[in-house]
């Protein structure tokens, strides 16, 4: 192409711009004010309609010979829109000049409510004495539509929250009658003995696992347990209904504490052999009270030692080592010990709740030397004493404690001194 045909061809095209614009400016004023996509209106400062466009009188369906001088601009609106106007826009138009973005209904002549924005600003003289009131009212249907489609969406989605905290709520009463159901709902009474017990859940939302029972054997012999089943849910408390249930029944069989282990590691191994192993840990054990002391005989799977708070303020663990977990193997060995409660003794069982919570800055394990001193630095007055002094360092845990622990504390109590 010649350079000549280029600034022909470039001609051209402007020639036919400038005829696009003349056509734009074709329109009147006044065409452009009746015609305008949005409202418009003047008004006196007593809000008499003294101009009105022909779009404002459409959506009113209203004639100009019925507004112009006839109407103010409250009585387009609805009551409601009469009463903010009176209290909020009319006030704030006089003290400022201008309001803008008001959010308003107006009355249709089918008694119909549209909701639009109102824009308004006061015409001055040149000595600043304010003349008339020029008003825009944009159609706001399709915001009115998606902000009530939103506020739909936000009612519905709280009210999901709401019924979603109501079935947890209804969720964690369920399961925590189920957690007291594999608990003992009271500790019985033992002549010349003092029993207490606790138990802290890590979470209202999952059964734990952890278990204990004290239940008479005979007229002189006592029966005890403390146990962890591993896992938490549905399933680890139908494993601790089912231990539960074993140990109360083997006992009555035979109350050796190495027999009734072994029992229940049989009952476990058969009834989880199918690739779903369950297991636990526990403690099993006979209390024997006699004239001054009580004697004790247990024997532990895999669980932590006993821990014995003697009546002289020491503390010491009753070792029960190579204890195997029981319902993993067919044939598990499981170690017994023996000791002796006099006046002021106390027997503790826990679960590895307690000695795992994690403290202080570094997160480091409780770990069983520091519960063995906490222990020895409490008074030696009774397991009750010694429940409430332990429920208390695991309350100082805080979110340090997250798994569950169970808490049986066995003792003599000591004789009470003559005042």
């Amino acid at each position: 192409m010649c350079r000549s045909d280029q600034y022909l061809d470039e001609e051209q095209e402007m020639e036919a711009t400038d005829a696009a614009f003349t056509a734009l400016l074709e329109d009147s004023a006044e065409e452009l004010y009746e015609q305008a996509p949005c409202g418009y209106l003047s008004t006196l400062m007593d809000g008499t309609i003294a101009k009105i466009n022909t779009t404002l009188l459409e959506w009113l369906g209203l004639s100009r010979r019925q507004v112009l001088g006839r109407m103010r601009f409250a009585d387009l609106l609805t009551v409601g829109g009469k009463l903010y106007h009176e209290t909020h826009f009319a006030p704030l138009l006089q003290m400022k000049g201008e309001v803008s973005g008001i959010a308003l209904d107006i009355k249709t002549a089918g008694k119909q409510r549209m909701p639009v924005l109102v824009t308004s600003k006061v015409k001055t003289s040149d000595d600043g004495e304010p003349l008339l009131i020029r008003t825009t009212v944009f159609d706001a249907r399709d915001r009115r539509a998606y902000e009530t489609e939103l506020l739909r969406g936000r009612q519905a989605a709280e009210e999901a929250r709401r019924q979603a905290e109501a079935d947890r709520e209804r969720l964690q009463e369920a399961l925590a009658v189920l957690q007291q159901n594999l608990l003992p709902a009271e500790l019985p009474k033992v002549p010349g003995l003092e029993a207490g017990s606790y138990y802290h859940t890590a979470s209202p939302d999952l059964l734990g696992g952890d278990f204990y029972d004290l239940f008479p054997l005979d007229a002189d012999r006592w029966a005890f347990f403390l146990g962890d089943v591993c896992g938490k849910g549905p399933q680890a408390a139908a494993v601790t209904s089912l231990t539960r249930y074993t140990l109360r029944a083997a006992a009555l069989h035979d109350p050796d504490p190495v027999t009734v282990l072994s029992t229940l590691n049989t009952v476990l191994h058969e009834r989880y052999t199918s690739g779903d192993t369950r297991y636990c840990t526990a403690i099993f054990g006979v209390l024997h009270p006699g004239s001054d002391h009580v004697s004790v005989h247990l024997a532990s799977g895999g669980h932590p030692s006993a821990l014995i708070q003697r009546a002289d303020g020491t503390a010491h663990y009753l070792p029960t080592p190579g204890g195997m977990l029981i319902g993993v193997l067919p044939q598990a060995q499981f170690t017994p010990a023996r000791t002796q409660l006099s006046p002021g003794d106390t027997l503790l069982l826990y679960t590895d709740g307690l000695t795992e919570a994690r403290t202080g800055p570094d997160r480091e394990l409780y770990g069983d030397d520091a519960l063995r001193a906490f222990t020895a630095e409490q008074s030696a007055t009774g397991p009750q004493a010694l429940i409430a002094a332990l429920t208390g360092l695991l309350a100082g845990f805080g979110d340090g404690l997250d798994d569950d622990t169970a808490l049986l504390a066995l003792g003599v109590p000591a004789p009470r001194v003559k005042t």
